[in-house]
């Protein structure tokens, strides 16, 4: 395929055995912060490409995606392997809907997610939009163990509200458990100090499918509905995996 853009590793950083983020120089494609873009490796003569939201902010330089090791994936494997130098390819055409400019106006703005689904929140939280628009902006993270809970120095330089969750162990500071429990019993909302409600918030989602799937149900029994173009609502997700 032509018009692949060809970028090289400039770091690779491990945060755990499995959680990776690769910084990338020599390729900038134009997109919008929340977005998502193909990268790409040469493989025994194929060329292989996943979707990475990016993590940096647009107007950076350097791109930066944030990964999980899929251990049988034919990608994610040799991406955690790169090292500095090493070349990778970035598909010229970012797409995706996970962005402000779609989003209307709301007193507080929650990002939502587990995971590497982090991700396209960390892009929006680097540019000055949401700081602009919204009141209040609160970032759940939710992951399985505590060592997982990354980027939390990028977060903590921002306005931000913060909350962390663990399912799988004890974490001091954290809220237990799932995001759907946790939104439905308060917990999440007592930690945030603010409330989920049609009237006062839009919630951007971005996750595994079943956080998605059940943390919808809980919001729509609070009275809040799927964001349309056509039909301005509450909530906004969107999965690429």
């Amino acid at each position: 395929m032509s018009g692949w853009l060809t970028g090289r590793v400039l770091e690779n950083r491990h945060w755990t055995e499995t959680l990776f983020s690769l910084r990338v120089e020599g390729a900038q494609p134009r997109f919008q912060a929340g977005q998502f873009v193909r990268i790409a490796l040469d493989i025994e003569g194929e060329r292989v490409a996943r979707a990475f939201s990016f993590v940096n902010a647009p107007d950076d330089p350097l791109l930066e995606f944030y990964g999980v090791v899929v251990p049988e994936g034919p990608l994610s494997p040799r991406l955690a392997r790169l090292r500095a130098g090493d070349a990778l390819f970035v598909a010229p055409n970012p797409a995706g809907f996970l962005i402000l400019s779609e989003v209307p106006d709301a007193e507080t703005l929650w990002l939502v997610s587990t995971g590497t689904g982090l991700a396209p929140f960390l892009s929006i939280l680097r540019t000055d939009t949401p700081w602009r628009r919204f009141r209040n902006v609160v970032v759940v993270h939710a992951v399985r163990r505590a060592n997982e809970l990354t980027y939390r120095d990028v977060i903590a330089k921002t306005p931000a509200r913060y909350v962390s969750m663990v399912s799988r162990e004890a974490a001091p500071g954290a809220l237990a458990g799932r995001i759907p429990a946790a939104i439905a019993d308060g917990r999440l909302e007592a930690a945030a100090g603010v409330a989920f409600t049609p009237g006062n918030s839009h919630v951007m989602l971005c996750g595994n499918p079943d956080m998605l799937k059940d943390t919808q149900a809980v919001l729509v029994a609070r009275g809040m509905r799927k964001h349309r173009r056509r039909a301005p609502g509450h909530i906004t997700v969107e999965s690429f995996w």
